[in-house]
């Protein structure tokens, strides 16, 4: 049983990260998509008691935002992997830019976020933790201790 993290500014590749990566093997969990809090909260809980893989699909910037997840998939005996897409606000607002229509969003939200991101740390709980950044051929992963 494995819950991912995934954790990153708006518009750093995280969604497309998900559907190259875990698509045909993990449910996904993305307020974007579920719209409340309440529904993502019975959504993990069915993950949890169900024993099903899941990815965590949100930005998730500090670590309060990572324990809500966290702290429940450890004590339901899951294994936690992160992913911290470490991708430059400047970067995320130029792929933003390209985005169509709705999935564009506001610029001041992405500025917003990468000032409250706080790098994630072995000491949250994570059974592994990794740095992602793009490169040509996709993603350059390192193992973070």
């Amino acid at each position: 049983m494995e819950a991912v993290l995934l954790i990153g500014i708006q518009a750093s590749g995280k969604t497309t990260f998900y559907l190259e990566r875990f698509f045909r093997t993990h449910l996904r969990l993305n307020l974007d998509m579920l719209r409340t809090r309440r529904r993502e909260r019975l959504l993990l809980a069915a993950c949890l008691e169900a024993g099903q893989r899941f990815v965590v699909d949100n930005t998730n910037p500090t670590p309060a935002d990572r324990a809500r997840y966290i702290g429940p998939a450890r004590e339901a005996h899951f294994a936690v992997i992160g992913y911290y897409l470490d991708v430059p606000a400047a970067e995320a607002v130029a792929r933003n830019a390209g985005r169509p229509g709705k999935e564009r969003v506001p610029e001041r939200a992405i500025w917003a976020t990468a000032a409250r991101l706080e790098p994630p740390t072995r000491e949250e709980g994570f059974d592994a933790l990794y740095r992602l950044r793009p490169a040509s051929d996709g993603w350059e992963v390192v193992p973070l201790e």
